[in-house]
């Protein structure tokens, strides 16, 4: 029994220290360079809101951010590798949809719990898909690219950041609710695609909004639809999938910041109010609005109950479309 007793007051006597410490560490945070990975190529959405969001934190927290690209498995492999790192506060993901919402429930060994093995930051914002196609392709409307892939069933490819991405899962989606064949041809990112894309290799493909807005407002992509249930600011124009054929069809996309499961609260605290101060600066907002970001920030605990809801919907998408991966 002495033994017991003495293994219990050590392991308090630990655990006090930890507890002691962790102020003293967040007052001295941060003190050496913060990393950030983007867990896709870099070219797409999440870099685009990614960089934005490190450039304006490092001149708020005084330390640089380092935007670190692990694309692989849908952002799975990047968003595992944070997981699994020092829960210190230097080590960040940028959390996405595809890899929170829509990775756990289509890879059988994603490696990660997306409730438990993060310590949510907060919320970035939110952006619809858009679906774009070569100015080549016949069909000018989403009934008319429904009424060609009806005629010509297998014969059109789309393109997506990668297999198990939200691009994917959300082609998937889109060709169910509609009663289609679409081939789908996996890149290893979003800037791939679109220059492949843009090359005429592929005739469409579902792309966030930030990454294909430039080549829409220069004529060299032709977008038929967003994703969203409300049109977009920056495509007031451009028609939802949900007001031209498809009543309800929704798949938005969304963006945080996350650390490692175990990070002490007080550096998540200073990380949720520099993320915070950083979207509420003019030159943020102002970036990420001119991308079709629609910013809502909030609290840690608003992020968790989020990446709850989102990860219910999206792993019935995933299990509605039949699409499984390794």
């Amino acid at each position: 029994m002495r033994i017991w007793k003495t293994l219990d007051g050590a392991a308090i006597a630990a655990f006090a220290l930890a507890a002691a410490l962790a102020p003293a560490q967040a007052q001295s945070y941060p003190n050496r360079a913060i990393t950030l990975v983007i867990p896709f190529a870099p070219g797409g959405s999440t870099t685009i809101v990614g960089r934005g969001i490190a450039d304006k934190m490092s001149e708020l927290l005084g330390e640089k951010i380092v935007v670190d690209n692990r694309p692989g498995a849908g952002g799975t492999v990047g968003t595992k590798a944070v997981a699994k790192s020092e829960p210190d506060g230097y080590t960040l993901v940028l959390g996405y949809t595809g890899t929170l919402a829509i990775g756990p429930s289509l890879y059988k060994n994603v490696g990660y719990d997306p409730r438990k093995d993060f310590a949510p930051i907060g919320l970035i914002g939110n952006a619809p898909n858009s679906l774009v196609v070569h100015p080549s392709f016949p069909a000018k409307t989403i009934a008319e690219l429904i009424a060609y892939a009806k005629a010509n069933p297998g014969a059109v490819n789309f393109g997506s950041a990668g297999a198990g991405t939200v691009s994917h899962i959300t082609g998937e989606y889109f060709a169910a609710s509609a009663g289609i064949k679409l081939v789908h041809i996996p890149y290893k990112g979003t800037g791939p695609a679109l220059t492949d894309l843009l090359g005429g290799h592929i005739p469409m493909a579902f792309a966030p909004i930030p990454a294909s807005h430039p080549n829409v407002s220069a004529g060299k992509l032709r977008a038929l639809a967003v994703t969203s249930t409300t049109r977009s600011s920056l495509m007031p124009d451009v028609p939802t999938i949900a007001e031209s054929v498809l009543p309800g069809f929704d798949a938005s996309l969304y963006y945080g910041l996350a650390a490692p499961a175990g990070t002490p609260r007080p550096i998540i605290d200073r990380l949720n109010k520099a993320l915070r101060d950083a979207l509420a600066s003019d030159e943020v907002r102002k970036q990420l609005t001119q991308d079709g970001t629609e910013i809502t920030p909030g609290t840690p605990e608003d992020y968790a109950a989020f990446i709850d809801k989102d990860e219910k919907k999206w792993s019935q998408l995933v299990k509605a479309s039949g699409v499984e991966q390794e």
